[in-house]
């Protein structure tokens, strides 16, 4: 005969009494209403990611020729480097022309201020051409005294008899060392050169120092139809008179050295 196996209290037997407070199955109608709103919520967010399309990836900005880890980069195309502007540089300045002067008058074409310039700064490829014809050279703040050969010396003199007028009479010629500035000639072949700062006429020795001894360069005068003599060889140094004697010193800006240092080119005297 089986024995009889003990059984598991049954609540009622407890004292347990089912809950009547609340309907039956309302735990589960809270688990159905969650679910159903979680499903909404799902099916509204995968319509709003349908409704915005695909996204376009904006352009990385630029950052200077860096590429960023994990992303494709492709080559940037050089830039062309720019050009200098044309025209001149800070380090360059203008160079100034010498006109010749006129052949069909006696007053030469006014030139450039005098500056201090080195003798390959004289340009020669512009600038006319002065013609082989004879001058005198007469003074500005005296006007009765024109250059003069004397002793072998040039002086600032009056004029005087046919020999004289002679002697201040002068062959003007493309200079010896820059062809666009002047070389004075005289009448038995010699020329007017400075030597040790005095204007001496000499004998072409074929030298390089020689030719340019005797190249001058004309600048603008402060007085109008007048011009400078500049030296070739000293930039800056100009003829002018000092007691009547012809002689190449340094630009001053002072009145008598302005006036003792213009003259004008008019016809020869002889």
């Amino acid at each position: 005969m089986p024995q009889n196996q003990s059984r598991p209290p049954q609540p009622w037997e407890n004292g347990w009494v089912p809950d009547t407070s609340r309907a039956p199955g309302t735990r589960r109608l809270y688990l159905a209403a969650a679910l159903a709103v979680a499903t909404i919520v799902a099916c509204v967010t995968a319509i709003a990611w349908t409704d915005r399309g695909p996204e376009t990836l904006s352009a990385p900005p630029p950052s200077d020729g860096v590429t960023l880890p994990g992303l494709i980069s492709y080559g940037t195309p050089s830039q062309t480097e720019a050009a200098p502007p044309k025209g001149k540089s800070g380090l360059t300045t203008d160079e100034a022309t010498t006109p010749a002067p006129r052949q069909q008058g006696s007053t030469p074409s006014p030139a450039t201020d005098p500056t201090t310039k080195s003798p390959s700064s004289h340009p020669s490829s512009s600038a006319p051409r002065p013609a082989a014809t004879w001058r005198s050279v007469r003074s500005v703040n005296y006007p009765d005294r024109y250059w003069h050969v004397s002793g072998g010396y040039v002086k600032l003199d009056p004029v005087g008899g046919s020999e004289s007028r002679e002697d201040s009479t002068f062959k003007l010629v493309k200079g010896l060392a820059d062809s666009s500035c002047y070389s004075f000639a005289t009448a038995d072949g010699q020329y007017l050169r400075h030597r040790s700062f005095i204007l001496v006429a000499d004998r072409d020795d074929g030298s390089a120092m020689f030719r340019q001894d005797a190249t001058f360069c004309a600048r603008a005068s402060s007085v109008p139809g007048a011009i400078t003599l500049e030296s070739v060889n000293y930039p800056g140094r100009f003829l002018r008179h000092q007691n009547f004697q012809l002689r190449l010193d340094p630009y001053q800006y002072g009145d008598l050295y302005r006036q003792d240092s213009a003259f004008r080119l008019v016809d020869g005297l002889a």
